[in-house]
């Protein structure tokens, strides 16, 4: 039987055509892909959860794959990852989709070295959480540091928990700080 139960799916998009300023030549995408599912252990305490986030992979690998339907393969150039968990769980019931959530977006996004950032809370329904944006080659490019906004209004009830992934197609509109450049990304370790 899988862990896995489906109840809805979200897919949000924002395009970001200026912050003020002039516009950028290309407007700025962010997207993001939510699941929420039945939280399998939701009341009680499993000491394995091992399986849990195996499983959790493929529902990675379809979030993933619709963002990058969404976007472009090769114009995504910052992601993240999400979870909030109902009131009935804990926090590592969000926690296994660090693994997950993360090998999932590597796989389809071909391997970038980055970390990549993630949120997670238990929280009751309704609840929305600011996700941490980063480049996915280089943790350090100041000007790809950003957030988006994740929830859904009905979710997660207090036995299910919401899955996100975050990707986008740039940096901040406007981003003029100094810091490591996008163009001058050398070591490809995942930290410069």
């Amino acid at each position: 039987m899988s862990l896995i139960a489906i109840r809805k799916r979200s897919l949000t998009v924002e395009t970001v055509f200026h912050e003020g300023g002039p516009p950028p030549a290309v407007p700025l995408k962010l997207a993001a892909a939510c699941a929420v599912i039945r939280n399998p252990y939701a009341g009680r305490y499993e000491p394995d959860l091992l399986p849990f986030m195996a499983e959790l992979r493929s529902l990675g690998t379809l979030l993933a794959q619709a963002l990058v339907d969404t976007l472009g393969r090769d114009r995504v150039e910052v992601y993240s990852k999400a979870a909030i968990v109902g009131v009935h769980g804990e926090m590592e019931h969000g926690a296994v989709w660090h693994e997950a959530g993360g090998w999932a977006m590597r796989a389809v996004l071909g391997e970038p070295k980055a970390m990549v950032p993630a949120a997670k809370a238990v929280a009751a329904t309704g609840y929305r959480l600011m996700v941490p944006l980063h480049h996915i080659h280089a943790s350090y490019v100041r000007s790809h540091y950003n957030s988006m906004e994740i929830g859904i209004q009905d979710a997660p009830r207090p036995d299910e928990i919401l899955f996100a992934l975050v990707m986008g197609t740039g940096g901040r509109v406007h981003a003029r700080l100094g810091g490591l450049s996008q163009d001058k990304i050398a070591v490809h370790d995942g930290q410069r």
